[in-house]
């Protein structure tokens, strides 16, 4: 059930004539006691389905907002370990899909098989891991798919396009389409070519298509949910959350709407 649960997330939502929207917190900022009632606030709100950053002391993806939660998390003691605990014990009040953002080593360390398991038994519905490219998600594949959890790939704008029609028809749930050349973090703006670069993606992609890094207005989520099927803010929804400013939350998750 847990990567059909995210399936039917995206296409319920645009089935209503909407776009997906998936904010990205980081787990144990703060402290894993707020986990629940961050994640609550977020399926409230309207949140098509949520990521879970996995604090990692090497995160090579992550801009500055997002290391500084991963260092706030790690200095709370954070681990994979226990969020994926902390997860299960409020899972039977989640509707809303869970997706882990980690990085390959704390997978090795925990054990793939046993992380694929423990990801199903707390709720979780798909991962993206951006340290493993296409070639070698074998080592992740099979014990992912025997537990039902989505592998979400990532395609950047310096892909080919032969190259993203192999990483689209890989990934599972949704294809994560980075919008900017570089690590997460909000912009001003973005170029004609971002419009272009999602066109082209979702003309070739079997799987619905979601925009991510940098977005981090109502105007640019519009903007870019126009081109696509989706789009997911990360930096910006962290930072909301640290200034307690719930009502510009609400104001990016409607912005889809």
């Amino acid at each position: 059930m847990s990567k059909a649960k995210l399936e039917q997330a995206i296409h319920s939502t645009l089935n209503k004539g909407e776009k997906a929207f998936v904010p990205y917190i980081m787990a144990g900022d703060g402290g894993l006691e707020k986990l629940e009632d961050q994640i609550l606030f977020l399926q409230e709100a309207g949140a098509t389905a949520i990521e879970l950053g996995i604090p990692f002391s090497d995160p090579v993806a992550d801009g500055p907002t997002i290391q500084e939660a991963g260092k706030r998390a790690l200095s709370a003691d954070t681990s994979l370990s226990g969020v994926l605990k902390c997860l299960f014990t409020f899972k039977e009040r989640l509707d809303v899909p869970i997706i882990l953002m980690t990085y390959i080593n704390p997978i090795f360390i925990f054990g793939v098989e046993e992380f694929a398991k423990e990801c199903r038994n707390s709720g979780v519905s798909g991962v993206i891991v951006p340290d493993v490219p296409v070639e070698e998600m074998d080592i992740l594949a099979d014990a992912l798919k025997k537990s039902e959890i989505a592998l979400i790939q990532l395609a950047t704008l310096t892909s080919t396009l032969e190259r993203i029609k192999k990483i689209a028809s890989l990934s599972e749930g949704f294809l994560y389409a980075v919008t900017v050349k570089g690590i997460t973090g909000t912009r001003n703006g973005f170029g004609n070519e971002v419009g272009d670069y999602l066109e082209r993606i979702k003309k070739v992609s079997p799987v619905p298509v979601l925009a991510g890094f940098g977005i981090s207005s109502p105007e640019q989520v519009k903007a870019m949910a126009g081109y696509c099927d989706g789009v997911i803010v990360g930096s910006k929804i962290i930072e909301l959350i640290q200034n307690k400013d719930e009502k510009a939350i609400q104001n990016l998750v409607t912005a889809v709407k």
